[in-house]
């Protein structure tokens, strides 16, 4: 068939079914080159698991209005089929009545949202709002109603009146009772006004 011989309306729709043609062409082509970099981590064992890495994770955990704890990280990775945020450069703040009473600072971090647990490792620093601080290599929070377990090269201080170091360190929910577990050394210390 000669071009001369198609009306005026069919030559209409060949350019535009053309035209319609080389667009598509170009967008496959296209977006092919763009998301070529691109590469989605999977975790095979039968089931579909992404991961993301994150810059500036905030994860937050509240009940009826009142929150519970949040905790930051400088980034982070959540893998979704293990449900567990890993977070690095860590800043926690936990609450009691909608105050902090506790605060947090650790290298790093995990939250595993199966077990509804923050674990926090390597030169972990922690401050509860009466005037205990801790050091430790481990901590370990499993909620607001479950002791504190801080682990390796612990040392655990109260005010000016108080320092131990220890292997372990259980503190109650409540932060009154401290239990001091493995090779342990403790000091107590009068106050400065002889009281």
């Amino acid at each position: 068939m000669k071009w001369q011989s198609f009306t005026n309306k069919q030559k209409i729709y060949i350019i535009a079914f053309t035209g319609i043609i080389i667009i598509l062409l170009w967008s496959f082509f296209s977006a092919k080159l763009l998301t070529s970099g691109l590469n989605r981590k999977e975790i095979s064992k039968g089931e579909d698991s992404q991961q993301a890495v994150v810059e500036g994770i905030i994860l937050t955990e509240t009940k009826d209005e009142e929150k519970y704890w949040e905790i930051y990280g400088d980034t982070g990775v959540y893998d979704s089929k293990q449900e567990v945020a890993t977070l690095n450069g860590v800043l926690a703040n936990f609450y009691k009545e909608n105050q902090v009473s506790m605060s947090i600072r650790s290298s790093q971090g995990t939250y595993n949202a199966k077990e509804k647990t923050i674990t926090l490792f390597d030169d972990t620093y922690l401050v509860i709002k009466d005037g205990l601080t801790l050091n430790a290599d481990k901590l370990i929070w499993s909620g607001n109603d479950k002791p504190i377990f801080a682990y390796g090269n612990v040392i655990i201080t109260k005010d000016e009146q108080f320092m131990a170091n220890a292997d372990e360190i259980e503190i109650s929910a409540d932060y009154e009772d401290i239990k001091i577990k493995g090779n342990t050394t403790s000091k107590i210390y009068g106050s400065k006004n002889g009281k």
